[in-house]
């Protein structure tokens, strides 16, 4: 298989204490690679460590088969980023800015100028300083930039940050088609779990500065179970119902009303029957199927991801 990124027990610390440690990693070529981890966890690191911002402590990178110095500055040329928040020259427009981006990275096309602004939603805005752009659309010109130069690897670090809903849809399907059309990898760190559960391939968890999880969306949704989800008015009555009375071992109580039964041959209907002869009253019941969202949150609590 190859790996476009890899990291190798990659190590840094700050002031004594260890913010990435032993992180191994495995970026494929041509997908898109999913960072989730909550604040403080270490996903911006690990993306400085990778475009040689800082320096690891121990372990190494290698990006597209060779190893990471302080000296690779020609493997920098392949890489697009957009790394915490983007910084412009305010008072230049946005054409300005990517001519000048241009020049410094050696790339000459200057006709995809309009093109990636047109990609990016930011065509109107001939004229008009960054300094007057909102944030949303300041978002949308440092992914503009990270991607004028068509690179290999686009390495984004929350970059739907301040966009409107359709803002964010139009930057996923701008993503997906530049990894699709165009072959570029991309790895991207989002707090926004339904959106990396839409546009990432595989997903790298990261929980104090340890990588906890990597594996494939495709192994992600084996994971996924249908489960029936109750609200009633006695949650300890209703548990006491379904273990004793109807023989149901797998499920859980939620909070002190809220009942979620995995596996089991008994229908909704079945379930609700003995609860009411038995005087629980059923406020809501319905079919749910777990989420990114809940597999990542079972993680970094350290729980079963299967129940």
């Amino acid at each position: 298989m190859t790996y476009l990124v890899q990291t190798n027990r990659l190590t840094k610390v700050y002031g004594g204490k260890e913010v990435v440690s032993e992180v191994s990693m495995h970026v494929k070529k041509g997908e898109i690679y999913g960072f989730l981890g909550s604040n403080g966890a270490g996903k911006t690191t690990i993306m400085k460590l990778i475009t040689n911002l800082i320096k690891p402590t121990s372990g190494h990178i290698e990006i597209f088969g060779e190893t990471l110095t302080p000296k690779s500055y020609e493997v920098l040329k392949r890489i697009g980023t957009i790394i915490e928040y983007p910084i412009f020259y305010e008072k230049l427009t946005a054409q300005e800015i990517l001519s000048l981006h241009c020049e410094y990275m050696g790339y000459y096309d200057k006709k995809e100028i309009n093109q990636v602004l047109e990609l990016v939603n930011l065509s109107h805005t001939e004229g008009k300083s960054v300094e007057d752009f909102s944030l949303g659309m300041k978002q949308r010109l440092g992914i503009a930039r990270a991607i004028i130069t068509k690179p290999e690897l686009l390495i984004l670090d929350e970059p739907i940050n301040g966009l409107d809903p359709s803002g964010i849809k139009e930057i996923r399907d701008l993503l997906k088609m530049l990894c699709k059309a165009y072959g570029i990898t991309i790895i991207i760190s989002s707090h926004i779990l339904g959106e990396m559960e839409r546009i990432a391939d595989t997903i790298g968890v990261i929980h104090n500065g340890r990588l906890i999880s990597e594996l494939s969306m495709d192994e992600v949704n084996l994971k996924h179970i249908d489960y029936i989800e109750m609200v009633v008015d006695d949650g300890k009555k209703a548990a006491f119902i379904l273990e004793n009375k109807l023989a149901i071992p797998n499920f859980k109580l939620v909070g002190e009303s809220c009942i979620r039964i995995y596996e089991t041959k008994l229908t909704q209907k079945v379930i609700s029957k003995a609860l009411i002869e038995h005087d629980v009253e059923i406020k809501e019941i319905s079919m749910k199927t777990s989420s990114l969202e809940d597999y990542f949150l079972k993680l970094i609590s350290g729980g079963e991801v299967n129940a």
